[in-house]
C-alpha cells in the first residue's frame, strides 16, 4: 500500500449516502455467501441506507471513509460504550480494492481512536462461519471471546476483543 495516496478522513453527514452505498457494496459479497437477504436479516449492512447511517451518527458513531487516489474504497466506524469497550462497525472495503491494505489500515485507525477515547478493548462481531475472515482479525491481534445464536439473525455470531491497554497501561 502506497501512504502517499491514501487519506483516512472523519465522514461528515453529508457523506450519508456514498457510506451507505461503500457498506452495501462491500457486504453484499458476503450476503451472497452466507444466503443473507434483507427478508432473513433486515438489519445486515448489505441492506444499509442513509438512514441508518444518519441515525448512527445521531447516537455519537464515528465513521471514517478510507480514500486512494481521491475515491473512497472503504469505510468503518467506531462506537463508544459506557463500559470501556468501543465497537468495530461496518468495516467495508469494496471488493475489487481487498488484499491491499485498506482494511488494515482502517481497523488501525479505529484502534487509534478508541485509544484515545480511553478503550480498554475494541469489540467486534462478524459471521462465525466466516472463518477467513475470523482468521484475519485474529492476526490483528483480536481473540475470540464468545459465539452466540440471535433470534433475528440465519447465523451465528462470533464475538471478538482486542485488548488495547496491557498491565501498566
Amino acid at each position: 500500500m502506497e501512504n502517499r495516496s491514501i487519506l483516512i478522513r472523519t465522514a461528515t453527514h453529508t457523506d450519508g449516502e456514498l457510506l451507505a452505498s461503500l457498506i452495501r457494496t462491500a457486504f453484499d459479497t458476503v450476503a451472497r455467501r452466507f444466503g443473507i437477504t434483507p427478508e432473513n436479516a433486515p438489519r445486515h449492512p448489505s441492506s444499509c441506507t442513509s438512514e441508518w447511517v444518519f441515525r448512527d451518527m445521531e447516537r455519537g458513531v464515528i465513521y471514517y471513509i478510507l480514500e486512494h487516489d481521491g475515491m473512497p474504497v472503504g469505510c468503518a466506524a467506531i462506537e463508544e460504550k459506557p463500559d470501556g469497550i468501543c465497537y468495530l462497525e461496518r468495516l467495508a472495503v469494496l471488493p475489487g480494492c481487498r488484499k491491499k491494505g485498506y482494511g488494515r489500515a482502517l481497523v488501525n485507525n479505529v484502534v487509534l481512536k478508541a485509544r484515545t477515547l480511553g478503550a480498554r478493548e475494541l469489540g467486534i462481531g462478524i459471521i462465525d462461519a466466516h472463518t477467513e475472515l475470523k482468521e484475519w482479525y485474529q492476526r490483528l491481534g483480536f481473540v475470540e471471546k464468545q459465539t452466540r445464536e440471535y433470534a433475528n439473525l440465519p447465523f451465528r455470531v462470533c464475538l471478538l476483543r482486542l485488548p488495547l491497554a496491557g498491565p501498566g497501561g
